[in-house]
């Protein structure tokens, strides 16, 4: 059985473990692979955030977190993010933290959820979300030509992104009318 329960930090070696273990390759999530303990507990676990863990059999198999998307008027929407230890993936934990979150953030007052990024390749992450009723309702898709185009207008600095040749970045709207929720994903090819 999958027990979730609020992260604290006598939890923080086993999430700095999924979560090292998770962006390592950097194909799921738009952390660098390079990231920090420090720097991903403290993003992770911030004190902005309601951080869960999901346990089987007391060990630590997956996390996520929710908070306010925005401050102000935008804080009655929620933003959340989910990470499962690459061993322990087909044994539901990704589905059990989706439908637990959905409904926390119901109970903590939220009256949407949002994500801000979903990286393309993380096929794993879109699929749940529509097993979860959430349906892909558009993609706009801009080339990594375009990219570095927009960068020459931007201030980013080189060691800040990477670039792929083959990278392209879109952006899918999902919704899930049936749990009054809508999710707005930017993917990232």
């Amino acid at each position: 059985m999958i027990n979730i329960r609020n992260a604290g930090p006598r939890d923080y070696n086993s999430i700095w473990q999924i979560i090292h273990e998770v962006i390592s390759k950097g194909d799921t999530y738009v952390f660098a692979p390079d990231s920090s303990r420090t720097e991903m507990l403290d993003f992770w676990c911030g004190q902005d955030k309601n951080c869960y863990v999901a346990e089987i059999e007391n060990i630590i198999v997956g996390t996520f977190f929710i908070k306010d998307n925005f401050p102000g008027l935008g804080s009655h929407v929620a933003n959340a993010a989910y990470m499962t230890l690459p061993s322990a993936f087909g044994k539901g934990i990704g589905s059990t933290m989706g439908e637990f979150s959905i409904n926390e953030a119901k109970r903590l007052g939220y009256r949407a959820m949002q994500f801000n990024i979903v990286v393309k390749t993380n096929e794993r992450a879109i699929r749940l979300w529509q097993k979860l009723g959430f349906e892909i309702k558009g993609e706009i898709v801009m080339s990594a030509l375009l990219l570095l185009l927009l960068d020459s207008f931007l201030p980013l600095s080189p060691d800040n992104v990477r670039y792929r040749s083959d990278a392209i970045i879109g952006l899918n709207i999902l919704a899930a009318n049936q749990i009054y929720l809508t999710v707005i994903s930017f993917i990232i090819y």
